[in-house]
């Protein structure tokens, strides 16, 4: 990106920021990202994955549910047009239910190119694509390990001792100990700390791995 249009970026950015309310620049943003990813995924690419660094996909849970629902939104765009005789209220309809099949799969898009990543440093960023980004330095990992839970379906969920967790089809697969509290913002701004975390990766063992074996390294 070039240096007028990063300015120009950032200044609106700013403006959308001062001028509407919390909720709702934060859902904005998350569709406009979640656009940007549809067309990452369709280019094939993914989102700051940087060289020598562990991709950890954890789309694996809710890739059918996704494909269910885009199948259940076509069906349901064709019956309407199939029942509604009026030519206004069909163009209405038809561009509201296009536009909701698109952002379905950039909802899913943004999950597949916005994946966890383990640093080449042993840096850990857990994310849940544009809805949820955390970075977590090397210095504040102390312990990774592979470990299977059911929480509840919501997909951020504090504990009162500080757990985090971040779950794909109400599981989590990987638990990170903290040498310290980490901050993080859920979807909708809202900010908190968590001493550990848990969140989900379709190949833990290769996502827990990476980061013991870049402290094993360093040790």
């Amino acid at each position: 990106m070039s240096a007028p249009i990063a300015r120009a970026v950032a200044w609106l950015r700013g403006a959308l920021r001062s001028l509407l309310p919390v909720v709702v620049y934060r859902l904005l943003a998350h569709e406009i990202r979640s656009l940007h990813s549809l067309a990452l995924w369709v280019l094939r690419r993914r989102h700051q994955i940087p060289e020598g660094a562990l991709a950890a996909a954890y789309t694996g849970p809710q890739t059918a549910m996704m494909y269910g629902m885009v199948f259940v939104s076509v069906v349901e765009t064709v019956a309407l047009a199939m029942v509604i005789p009026w030519p206004a209220v069909h163009a209405v309809l038809l561009v509201i239910d296009v536009y909701g099949v698109v952002l379905i799969l950039a909802l899913h898009a943004a999950c597949v190119v916005r994946p966890h990543v383990v640093g080449s440093d042993g840096s850990l960023r857990v994310r849940y694509g544009a809805l949820f980004d955390l970075r977590v330095p090397a210095a504040a990992i102390a312990t990774a390990r592979v470990d299977r839970r059911y929480p509840d379906g919501r997909l951020v969920r504090v504990s009162a001792d500080g757990v985090l967790d971040l779950a794909v089809g109400s599981q989590t697969t990987v638990t990170v100990e903290l040498t310290e509290p980490v901050k993080f913002v859920r979807p909708l701004g809202a900010e908190g700390f968590a001493r550990t975390l848990r969140f989900h990766a379709d190949d833990p063992r290769e996502a827990v791995a990476a980061l013991t074996r870049v402290r094993t390294d360093a040790g």
